[in-house]
């Protein structure tokens, strides 16, 4: 049988005192090396095995990024061990409800602000193994502490290794509309994303190991785990992780990362921040000055954090063209990668040297593509892409045919091979007049106005779309008659774009922010439109037929 090439032994043995986990804690950080990573997950290992299970059980994972986090993830593999990583926002009932698909025997809780509203989920009789307590978070009581644990058992000997037929993990998708689903990857798949990084090394990821991540994106997502957690262990670099959403950006400049990993929202956030202390003109008038421009350019990234950055990325959501050009010209060039949980997190990548607007660009190594006559539907075809949903056969059967993945996405492909995502096939919607709308090319325009931080494009039951936004910091500093004339101007600006079907009648904002809270985004901040439209479904036609172009709710 093939084996997977597991390098985190390769790192224990060749850079042992090189730093691997940081941690930070206020001021301080704590560093784990590659060798004393690697005898906690050794005894971690152990102490797995110990309980008795059968061999490749579903071990359940659930806490925010941490270094007990990838810890455990490693001993779950070291022992032969499949891990299903969760979302630590669950309630009771949505973790009972997975524990049960998943057929999970034991379980690692850790850096959870709600343990209360989630453990009723967790059978009691199930073996749990609670991670050090982290200050803001919930101190949980229940199952095994960590280092007794641990401690109770010697280091795993030798160095067991998975075949790469062997399953890796089973991920479930956060899902914008819909039941969650169980995407089984093996170690093919993962081992198959590094051939990705090594025909297409659009991150610069140093084969010498000069390499500084920073993890904040939800580590049971599958592109935080591949582009961070995996690319760590393929090509040794350091994680470090930001300890709350307070102390984010000192994490981040501390940390120094080489390569960035964010969402579109993130670097929107990013933006409207820099914005908000150097408004868009004056920040023009100083880029243009040569004497100035490189002083204000290597200010800005240093302020981000970013100053020794090879590679930024994007991904998970559609970015605004007017972002990119917005830090390209602070030589922050981000490129942008479409994928799924279902290829993980692998399609095409616009290399931030290639200007190609609203493009995601061209397939990644070992990727076919083509759309999906009728309805232009997104299908690709690769070496790292799912073997099924967990079971579920039928679902399975829907999204694989003939060898095919169905992205669930619309799109193009241009003479020279790039790839343009229109939408979604579930987000199209039909107007009263019988004309279909695809919202996120119309939303897209709307990112001109600074005043503007999220927005969704509704219309259901409407003559024509309306779009629903929520201001940004910029726009809630402004009095209402400046951001009204600001949202007029660019409505209007905007509909001289599109077709007539196309024109928005209505801006609408919204009084709360969309958040993951309150259920109107998904972990990995996208916005959740069948939610929002439900929730706003009942006033969009009495909007739309109000005389006023601007409302607020």
């Amino acid at each position: 049988m093939e084996k997977f090439d597991f390098q985190f032994y390769e790192w224990e043995k060749k850079t042992p005192n090189k730093p691997f986990l940081r941690q930070p804690f206020g001021d301080k950080w704590e560093t784990y090396t590659w060798a004393e990573t690697a005898q906690m997950v050794r005894k971690l290992a152990t102490g797995l095995q110990s309980l008795g299970l059968p061999p490749r059980s579903h071990i359940g994972l659930v806490s925010k990024n941490c270094r007990e986090w990838v810890i455990a993830d490693l001993a779950i593999m070291m022992a032969g061990y499949v891990s299903l990583p969760f979302y630590p926002t669950l309630k009771a009932k949505s973790i009972k409800e997975l524990v049960k698909i998943g057929d999970v025997k034991a379980m690692f809780a850790g850096k959870i602000e709600d343990w209360d509203g989630m453990k009723a989920g967790v059978p009691s009789d199930m073996p749990l193994i609670r991670f050090p307590h982290y200050k803001g978070c919930s101190d949980i009581q229940e199952g095994e502490e960590w280092f007794s644990f641990i401690d109770k058992h010697e280091p795993l000997q030798g160095n067991p290794t998975p075949n790469l037929d062997d399953i890796w993990t089973i991920v479930f998708t956060s899902g914008t509309t819909g039941t969650p689903k169980g995407v089984v990857m093996d170690y093919r798949a993962l081992s198959h994303t590094k051939n990705v990084l090594v025909e297409n090394n659009h991150l610069q990821i140093s084969e010498t190991g000069d390499n500084r991540f920073f993890s904040f994106l939800p580590l049971n997502h599958i592109a935080e785990r591949v582009v961070v957690e995996s690319n760590a262990l393929f090509w040794n670099g350091t994680i470090s992780f930001a300890e709350t959403l307070e102390t984010f950006a000192k994490n981040l400049q501390e940390t120094q990362p080489t390569l960035f990993f964010a969402v579109p929202r993130i670097w929107t956030k990013f933006k409207l921040g820099i914005l908000s202390k150097v408004p868009q003109k004056r920040l023009d008038l100083l880029l243009k000055i040569p004497v100035i421009k490189n002083v204000i350019k290597k200010k800005m990234k240093a302020g981000l954090g970013l100053t020794n950055v090879r590679g930024c990325l994007t991904g998970a959501a559609s970015i605004p063209e007017e972002t990119k050009d917005f830090f390209r010209k602070l030589d922050i060039p981000i490129s942008e990668a479409y994928g799924m949980t279902e290829n993980c997190g692998c399609c095409t990548c616009l290399e931030a040297t290639h200007i190609k607007p609203f493009s995601v660009g061209k397939p990644w190594w070992g990727c076919d593509l083509k759309l999906e006559e009728g309805t232009n539907q997104i299908l690709m075809k690769a070496p790292y892409m799912m073997k099924e949903y967990y079971k579920s056969p039928e679902i399975t059967a829907e999204t694989i045919k003939d060898g095919w993945l169905h992205t669930g996405d619309q799109g193009r492909i241009d003479k020279d091979g790039y790839l343009y995502i229109t939408g979604r096939v579930k987000d199209t919607f039909k107007t009263t007049k019988g004309k279909f709308i695809i919202p996120s090319p119309i939303e897209w325009h709307f990112a001109q106005d600074n005043n503007i931080e999220q927005i969704c494009l509704l219309g259901l039951g409407c003559p024509q779309p309306v779009a629903l936004v929520v201001l940004s910091e910029i726009g809630l500093a402004v009095s209402p008659e400046e951001v009204k004339a600001s949202l007029a101007s660019t409505l209007k600006d905007v509909n001289s774009k599109v077709k007539a079907h196309e024109k928005v009648s209505t801006i609408i904002v919204v009084k709360d922010a969309w958040s993951v809270e309150n259920e109107l985004l998904t972990p990995t901040l996208k916005v959740k439109r069948n939610v929002i439209g439900q929730r706003y479904h009942n006033l969009l036609l009495g909007w739309h037929e109000d005389n006023e172009a601007i409302v607020f709710e």
